[in-house]
């Protein structure tokens, strides 16, 4: 899988470190050729030195080189220093008898240097022609080959802990050029994990467009797009909605209607098969009624296109005993005690979606509450009038407390023996999102069964 990440530190890091490299033996060159360029002049005075103690008597080359001069001379802690002098001829007429003449000697007229080894040890040798000046009466010069050889501890020395201190000072750098790209990558890639957040965060049916002003430009038209892809699904998901609706209107009267004509029929059916037949006709256009409801109500109550201007001060217990009464014939089937126990409670809703709220949560009590069992309807202010508190409880199964979240989403139903669509709680829970209020599941005070509280703010 292709990394952002991984390819901006590829890009980086080893351009970086050979960049780093290529700097750390150009500083290792300049650190070097200066100590190397003052070791040779060391020795090129060094033979200057003894060149300056060279006389010309009577053709004979003499190098006048007291002891204590020449003590000083070879004085050196770390390295060993060699010489030798030889006339024009070759012949050598003072110094270390086994520090021979170089071969290129006859043809060099500058000093040479080269690397050699003496007594098995590696040197750095010098070769320095040397004109002494004409006598008088002589108009020919002489001429001398000083060699100086020394060795090269020092020198060893110095550039390994040249390169020890440059490496570790490039190592250090890396190491710091490597932290900052990553911190810089990390840093920058903030607005990619902060945009991928917030598309977590969302639930399914938010669809609302992302915030643009605090990205930066390289995310812009990214966002731009998603926020255009967000618009065409909300236009879909809205027109869905609106047929949606439509159909659930349109199938209203009609099932409605078909409704009582079947109630006219079934009340003057004296046969009794075709009065079954008529009352499973009838229980499957009610099924078929409250189905259409449902759909209808869900089409109104998706959070996503709900106008919060739609909100105003509703009687919440004016709403809640109507609603009951028209559960009493379906209770008194089941012999469920349906009560209730309200209190003036004003909050601000939508009345037609309140309605659905309380019809959902009452027919789901009634349907898993089972005969001979309980349901009690309340509704109550918060203490110290923050709010209010609907409470639907029930003497049925009860809800597992790990399925409590699950049980509103749409179409999850938790007894497939009951008739039910499963979306029931899922309209209850998209009604209390746009009314800004909280679904809660419990156990019922008598310990068996549920307890459903909407929580108003």
């Amino acid at each position: 899988m292709s990394s952002i990440r991984l390819r901006l530190l590829k890009w980086l890091i080893g351009p970086i470190l050979l960049m780093n490299l290529a700097g750390g033996a150009l500083a290792y060159l300049l650190a070097w050729t200066p100590a190397q360029l003052a070791f040779d002049q060391s020795l090129a005075e060094a033979a200057a030195s003894l060149g300056a103690r060279l006389s010309d008597d009577g053709g004979a080359l003499r190098l006048e080189l007291p002891a204590l001069a020449e003590a000083v001379l070879r004085s050196d802690d770390s390295d060993s220093l060699y010489f030798a002098v030889f006339d024009g001829a070759g012949r050598q007429i003072a110094g270390d008898r086994d520090l021979p003449l170089p071969p290129q000697a006859a043809s060099a007229r500058t000093r040479q240097l080269s690397d050699a080894v003496r007594q098995q040890q590696p040197v750095r040798l010098l070769m320095q022609p040397w004109a002494l000046p004409a006598r008088a009466g002589n108009a020919a010069a002489s001429h001398a080959y000083i060699v100086v050889a020394k060795t090269v501890r020092k020198r060893q020395q110095i550039q390994q802990a040249t390169l020890r201190a440059l490496l570790l000072l490039e190592g250090l750098f890396a190491l710091a050029s490597i932290g900052l790209i990553w911190f810089s990558v990390s840093n920058g890639l903030l607005p990619l994990q902060r945009l991928r957040a917030d598309l977590n965060r969302r639930d399914s049916d938010q669809l609302a467009a992302l915030a643009v002003a605090d990205l930066p430009q390289e995310l812009k038209p990214v966002v731009h797009a998603l926020n255009g892809l967000l618009e065409k699904v909300g236009e879909g998901a809205q027109a869905r909605q609106q047929f949606l609706a439509n159909v659930a209107h349109q199938l209203r009267t009609p099932l409605a209607g078909l409704k009582t004509q079947l109630e006219w029929l079934g009340a003057r059916q004296s046969e009794a098969d075709a009065a079954q037949s008529v009352q499973l006709m009838l229980a499957t256009t009610e099924r078929m009624i409250r189905q259409t409801n449902q759909l209808l109500a869900l089409a109104r109550a998706e959070p996503e296109h709900f106008e919060k201007t739609r909100l105003e001060p509703v009687a919440l217990d004016s709403l809640i005993e109507p609603a009951i009464q028209l559960f009493v014939e379906r209770a008194s089937r089941k012999q469920i005690d349906l009560g209730f126990e309200l209190q003036p409670l004003t909050v601000r809703g939508d009345h037609f979606l309140l309605r659905d709220l309380i019809d959902n949560l009452i027919d789901n009590a009634i349907r898993y509450t089972p005969a001979g069992g309980s349901v009690t309807v309340s509704c109550m202010p918060q203490a110290g009038g923050a709010g209010g508190m609907l409470v639907v409880e029930d003497s049925g199964p009860g809800i597992p407390s790990e399925r409590r979240e699950q049980v509103f989403r749409r179409f999850v139903r938790l007894d497939d023996r009951s008739s039910g669509s499963g979306l029931g709680l899922a309209i209850v829970r998209d009604i209390a999102i746009v009314h800004g209020a909280e679904c809660r599941i419990d156990d019922a005070s008598t310990g068996q069964g549920a307890r459903f509280s909407i929580i108003f703010p």
